[in-house]
């Protein structure tokens, strides 16, 4: 391993120990578990089915482009686990708070956080004014799945691009609907 990447190495695990264990209190060990939720597979199609049917979406461009972006993250992130098939934090580095059962899948990248900013950058780019909403929203997700032990920085930092581009690129490039 060369230095460079064992300095980011380094780095990333540091930020996770301070996250996971420094930043360690009664109210975010309350919230956390809660919060990750959001980014989950079940709240964001439930979210996007909910907002589909209510008439939440002004025109059928804005609901397609939200359910191409989430899917396009989904299939990125499932295709990114297998091949790198990085471990989670807790199984290997030492004295992880784990707040959660431990997760079956890879850790690289963080499906919540792609999932959240594929949603939060999406409707950010159709309602402007609430993206101070949206994306504040999204980091908290992306911060509690580093809170919870669950992943690494740049496994979320990793998300944030992933669902970012797939959002990005599902409001900007036209689609024949």
């Amino acid at each position: 391993m060369d230095k460079l990447t064992e300095r980011l190495i380094n780095y990333d695990e540091s930020i996770f120990l301070y996250v996971n264990r420094d930043l360690r209190c009664r109210t975010l060990d309350i919230l956390m578990p809660r919060l990750t939720h959001l980014g989950g597979a079940f709240f964001t199609l439930s979210l996007l089915l909910l907002l589909f049917t209510a008439g939440g979406f002004s025109d059928s461009y804005g609901a397609v482009s939200a359910f191409a972006a989430l899917g396009l993250s989904h299939v990125a992130v499932h295709l990114l686990k297998k091949k790198y098939n990085r471990e989670r934090p807790y199984a290997s580095l030492k004295d992880v708070h784990l707040h959660t059962n431990k997760l079956k899948d890879y850790s690289f990248p963080s499906g919540h956080t792609t999932a959240a900013f594929s949603l939060a950058v999406l409707f950010s780019l159709y309602l402007p004014l609430f993206s101070v909403l949206f994306l504040p929203a999204a980091a908290v997700i992306m911060l509690s799945r580093i809170y919870l032990g669950l992943h690494y920085p740049s496994d979320c930092v990793s998300g944030v691009f992933i669902g970012s581009m797939a959002a990005i690129s599902f409001y900007y490039i036209p689609m024949p609907i």
